[in-house]
């Protein structure tokens, strides 16, 4: 069942599909355990970001294509014969789906065993894996942060080649200008030769990288261009809320001198608590002088005149 493509469309007796594509899900899984226990052990006190990128080489659908080419893999599959190009990973997935059904037959420990002795010793040298960079779209962007540029993948084209299998056209935009222009069977494949042919263009053709920097400083420099039109720094007062014509209408007569001897008990009261503050000035209203005694009765009387 590993080495049976869905092309086949065979059915068992319920009725359901009979495939390698979920031994191909298991054995990703799988996968992805025993080469980061592999990784784990070999490459004892190295850093988590280093664990990860080494296991991804090692597990990515290129490596594991190359793989099936070279054990054979690819001259079993069962399928229809269309679909079975070196462009679909139909030999990575099935040395997924092999491994899937090793676990299934024999276990973790087979898994193990058949990656360290079969695969890893014989037909992969971890060591250069390691350290030989293959990720050319993530070197790109380093460079571009590093230097302040701005960076841009663009879908150019999407089509089929004539198998039937999508092809994707990836162009890079450096500062607005074009760099190279990158096909492939998926869209990572695409960028990552984009960004390989952009790296290369710039290690053999200094104009280009002066190039990018002159776009970069005509950019600068127009963000950096003064704003003409200054502000207006008159202050509005439109915190204040007008009276409107009820508040600004006089107060009747009668309603005045009750305001008034309100006011007058205020101050009389403030007078019994803070004496040695009091200022006759504050409330006298006549020319006449009165007493203190005098200036009190009056406004009680004045207070209570309407009880």
């Amino acid at each position: 069942m590993a080495l049976m493509h869905k092309s086949v469309a065979r059915r068992n007796a319920k009725g359901r599909p009979v495939n390698n594509e979920r031994l191909e899900f298991l054995g990703d899984a799988i996968l992805d355990a025993v080469v980061g226990d592999i990784v784990y052990r070999h490459f004892e006190g190295k850093r988590e970001g280093f664990l990860t990128n080494t296991r991804s080489k090692l597990v990515q659908r290129d490596t594991l294509n190359r793989l099936a080419q070279e054990m054979g893999i690819d001259q079993l599959i069962l399928s229809s014969g269309h679909n079975n190009t070196h462009n679909s990973y139909v030999g990575g997935n099935a040395f997924e789906a092999l491994v899937g059904a090793i676990y299934l037959d024999r276990g973790y420990e087979a898994c193990m065993k058949f990656m360290q002795q079969r695969i890893l010793c014989k037909l992969i040298n971890i060591d250069k894996v390691a350290y030989k960079e293959v990720n050319f779209k993530s070197k790109l962007i380093e460079w571009s942060q590093k230097n302040k540029v701005h960076l841009e993948f663009s879908l150019v084209k999407q089509s089929k080649d004539d198998t039937g299998s999508p092809t994707f056209v990836y162009k890079i935009r450096i500062e607005g200008l074009d760099g190279c222009e990158g096909r492939g069977y998926s869209k990572k494949e695409s960028q990552q030769l984009a960004a390989k042919l952009t790296l290369q263009r710039l290690k053999r053709e200094p104009q280009f990288i002066d190039a990018i920097f002159a776009a970069k400083g005509n950019r600068t420099k127009m963000e950096e261009e003064p704003v003409l039109n200054v502000p207006d720094t008159e202050e509005k007062q439109d915190f204040i809320i007008a009276k409107s014509k009820e508040e600004s209408a006089p107060v009747p007569t009668e309603q005045k001198q009750k305001t008034k001897a309100v006011e007058m008990t205020e101050k009389v009261v403030s007078v019994t608590v803070e004496t040695d503050e009091f200022d006759l000035s504050d409330i006298t209203t006549t020319p006449k002088e009165q007493t203190r005694e005098e200036i009190i009765a009056a406004a009680e009387a004045a207070a209570f005149s309407e009880q």
